[in-house]
């Protein structure tokens, strides 16, 4: 399980950061990090807690990373 979160924070990492170096946000790279890490986070303990996955742990990073990139800067901004 360890292995499982720390490949999970990677790969949020690096989607943050690819999001950002082709400008598909407008965020900063470290808010795109931080923010694709904690849809990560989240998703990985609803995953470990009620068993809803969408595949393998590393789709189900993508995924999170993802989408949390896409609600949250798109939700706060005005």
């Amino acid at each position: 399980m360890f292995f499982t979160l720390m490949g999970t924070v990677v790969i949020a990492g690096i989607v943050g950061y690819v999001a950002e170096k082709t400008q598909f946000t407008q965020n900063g790279y470290l808010p795109s990090i931080i923010i694709c890490v904690g849809g990560a986070f989240l998703f990985f303990f609803v995953r470990i807690m009620f068993g809803f996955r969408f595949g393998t742990p590393g789709v189900d990073a993508l995924i999170s990373s993802i989408g949390a990139l896409i609600i949250v800067p798109t939700h706060y901004r005005k």
